[in-house]
């Protein structure tokens, strides 16, 4: 079998008796170029088997019109959603996205990163491990002036381009749902306290237990990855005994659903016996028995936004775009039947 040749820009200057900058620029959609020769240059091409060498024309452009992506799991609903809007976004400005995973281990996200800048990616975006409080291995970004974007799970003393959801707002208009619902006893379940997410969640919890006289009862509490094996060993221990909790606010879907479940399985009923509100409008909410109460952090609306401050941090002047600034993404309570709920909140405090 003979080795296969790759064609070139030259292959194609020789085949139509044009210069190869003519050829170049005609690839390239130069407008001094006329639309005939375009055509023509672009047919050869194709009937060559022409690939664009894009890491040559990287190298020689300094740009590689690729943007890298670190997410904790893709599978989780939340980061799948806005991946999906990140990269069709950035394909409107002719970038291409590279997408890889953490699965929320530290030294995993550290040799993400300098992978990424070994493979020369325009700009980062990363939604960190639950557990990164150490960040200088961004540093490489930072000192080089690469754009560098953090959303949803992100640096609270890191000087970077923030875009997260309201999560302060998200865990006191959770909790206030469920004790305008009648709850007294409210639990609530959150992820580790190393990540911003759930102190800002925990946070709200607690003001609105204060803010409707309710007692804060460290017991009432639980701090894990929030996994369905997690959430179903904590479920053991909160129904273990009585009184039994009348309301359980979840920090996110997947533990909302377990518990559920679980609540199934002892015959505990929902939600006339316990309300339940989970975290993300995963949209399998919509469609278990009972609907879940969720609260939506707009995963669209994130998307668009991290892709838009990145176009200004890639094309504005370094002076002019600032690179340390944070920017709130707002929340929406979704009232479903788990807890009793039709009506949508808007999640503004009174």
């Amino acid at each position: 079998m003979s080795k296969r040749t790759e064609k070139t820009i030259v292959d194609i200057a020789e085949e139509l008796k044009l210069s190869v900058s003519t050829v170049s620029r005609a690839l390239n959609d130069n407008p001094n170029i006329s639309a005939r020769t375009k055509e023509r240059v672009k047919k050869m091409a194709r009937k060559l088997g022409y690939r664009p060498n894009a890491l040559a024309a990287g190298l020689r452009n300094n740009k590689s019109k690729t943007i890298g992506l670190i997410v904790p799991r893709i599978s989780m609903f939340f980061p799948a959603a806005i991946s999906t809007i990140i990269q069709n976004k950035l394909q409107e400005f002719g970038y291409n996205l590279i997408i890889c995973q953490s699965n929320d281990s530290y030294d995993q996200e550290v040799a993400l990163v300098n992978t990424m800048y070994s493979a020369r990616v325009d700009g980062l975006v990363v939604s960190t491990t639950l557990y990164t409080t150490d960040f200088s291995h961004f540093d490489v970004f930072k000192d080089n002036n690469i754009p560098l974007i953090f959303f949803d799970r992100v640096p609270k003393d890191y000087n970077v381009k923030v875009i997260k959801g309201d999560d302060y707002l998200g865990g006191y208009t959770a909790t206030t749902h469920l004790i305008e619902k009648g709850c007294k006893d409210v639990v609530h379940i959150s992820g580790p306290l190393t990540c911003n997410l759930y102190v800002e969640r925990v946070a709200g919890y607690k003001h609105a237990l204060q803010e409707h006289k309710l007692p804060f009862k460290k017991t009432r509490i639980f701090y894990h990855e929030l996994t369905r094996d997690n959430a179903w060993q904590t479920c053991e221990k909160i129904f273990a005994q009585q009184p039994y909790p009348d309301g359980i606010f979840a920090s996110n879907d997947t533990t909302a659903i377990t518990i559920m479940e679980y609540c199934r399985k002892i015959n505990v009923r929902v939600p006339e016996d316990l309300k339940i509100v989970g975290y993300s409008n995963d949209p399998r909410t919509e469609i278990v028995t009972p609907p879940v109460t969720s609260v939506d952090q707009y995963p669209a609306m994130m998307g668009e936004r991290v892709v838009a401050a990145l176009m200004e941090l890639i094309n504005g002047a370094p002076s002019s775009v600032p690179r340390y600034s944070q920017e709130i993404i707002p929340i929406q309570l979704i009232a479903r039947e788990s807890s009793a709920g039709t009506v949508k909140a808007t999640g503004k405090k009174k």
